[in-house]
């Protein structure tokens, strides 16, 4: 059992070394391709598989060889590890704790509304910017290409995702009779044109950030559960740590038994009597 912290993390750390490898291969495959919805996930993808390599390799190094300084490394970016994914986790509750569909009457589906998410996540998606970006991922995936045959039965028998509610087809109170004045502004922003159809909407930017909401959702509870596991792992490493002190110095870090430069007083009087005692007997 004195070496059982160490063993369990040196093991633990090969098994995120080897990980982390596949992680970096996609980062760098997706920077070969030409779909922009992957290369927006190149950047993440690189710098998560690096830190993972650094931290394991650290982590495995100071544990399987008693290297103490790495082992110090590994623990204090674990420590900041935690805390960020600890803030990361409190901040996406409070991002996505607004917004939701609301029901149409007389449909299946539901439609989306800028104005009930929360103002970060609005500030976000109406940056030209980024929306540049979301809306040729939109493009390419072809997400409306069944949508927009779809006959007014369709419409009331079939679900929508949230980006085809608010991205292939006009809001459901637009009417587009002899006039369209005082209705939403989405009504004067929808087109016809497969390559137009309602992506510049607020109800489109509303599509994505359900989208986005509810897989932030997902992942926060994945988070909560990662920390439970990094809390766990942490403490194995600090266990590891004082066993890698220990066999620098064969006692536990921070106590030191020397309490004199020079032995006692009586120290060689008591040496001489002892190898007197055994020559003679």
């Amino acid at each position: 059992m004195y070496r059982f912290s160490n063993t369990v993390i040196g093991f633990l750390n090969l098994f995120t070394l080897l990980a982390s490898i596949p992680i970096i291969g996609a980062g760098l495959w997706m920077a070969r391709s030409s779909t922009t919805c992957e290369k927006f996930l190149q950047t993440p993808l690189l710098f998560i598989g690096f830190i993972i390599l650094i931290v394991s390799l650290a982590g495995f190094i100071g544990a399987c060889f008693h290297v103490a300084w790495a082992l110090w490394l590994y623990l204090f970016v674990m420590l900041f590890l935690i805390g960020a994914l600890m803030g990361l986790t409190v901040f996406g509750f409070v991002v996505t704790s607004q917004g939701g569909g609301v029901d149409v009457p007389g449909k299946v589906y539901k439609e989306y509304h800028l104005q009930n998410y929360s103002p970060w996540l609005r500030k976000r998606i109406k940056d030209p910017h980024y929306w540049v970006t979301i809306r040729a991922c939109i493009l390419g995936s072809k997400t409306c290409a069944t949508v927009i045959t779809w006959t007014p039965y369709d419409y009331l028998t079939k679900d929508l995702t949230p980006i085809q509610s608010g991205c292939c087809k006009p809001p459901t109170a637009c009417n587009y009779g002899l006039t369209t004045m005082g209705q939403d502004e989405d009504c004067y922003h929808w087109n016809n044109d497969p390559n137009l159809l309602c992506y510049e909407c607020d109800s489109c930017k509303a599509g994505v950030l359900e989208d986005v909401r509810r897989d932030w959702q997902k992942i926060s509870v994945l988070n909560i559960v990662m920390l439970v596991l990094l809390i766990g792992i942490y403490s194995i490493g600090c266990c590891a740590f004082q066993n890698t002190k220990r066999a620098v110095s064969d006692y536990p870090h921070g106590e030191n038994r020397m309490y004199k430069v020079r032995p006692r007083w009586d120290f060689y009087w008591w040496r001489w009597w002892h190898d007197r005692r055994h020559q003679l007997y």
